[in-house]
């Protein structure tokens, strides 16, 4: 099943916004599916380089700790997939209905 979203697209006679439903390709999710795995794994990545460095200075330095440190930082840098093709969806939405 294919990724959508619905945007709001207003019209100059109206006062009422109609409702626009846009629909990725399975090529367009898969390639946001992959650029976000890629993304992902960068900071996931960073995450770890992160922790081990916050572990050392505050002298918690084991790797459990620091296991439970990247996680924290990953969770909160990592973006959900679902953001992502929300992105990509507002694109095609802003192109086919630019102004």
């Amino acid at each position: 099943m294919a990724f959508s979203k619905t945007f709001p697209r207003t019209k100059p006679d109206s006062s009422y916004p109609t409702w626009e439903e846009i629909y990725l390709s399975k090529e367009e999710e898969l390639a946001v599916e992959q650029e976000c795995h890629q993304e992902n794994f960068k900071l996931f990545d960073e995450s770890l380089r992160d922790a081990k460095s916050l572990a050392i200075r505050n002298a918690i330095n084991t790797e459990e700790n620091v296991t439970k440190i990247a996680v924290a930082l990953f969770e909160k840098r990592a973006s959900h997939i679902v953001f992502w093709k929300e992105n990509k969806a507002k694109e095609k939405f802003d192109t086919k209905f630019k102004h």
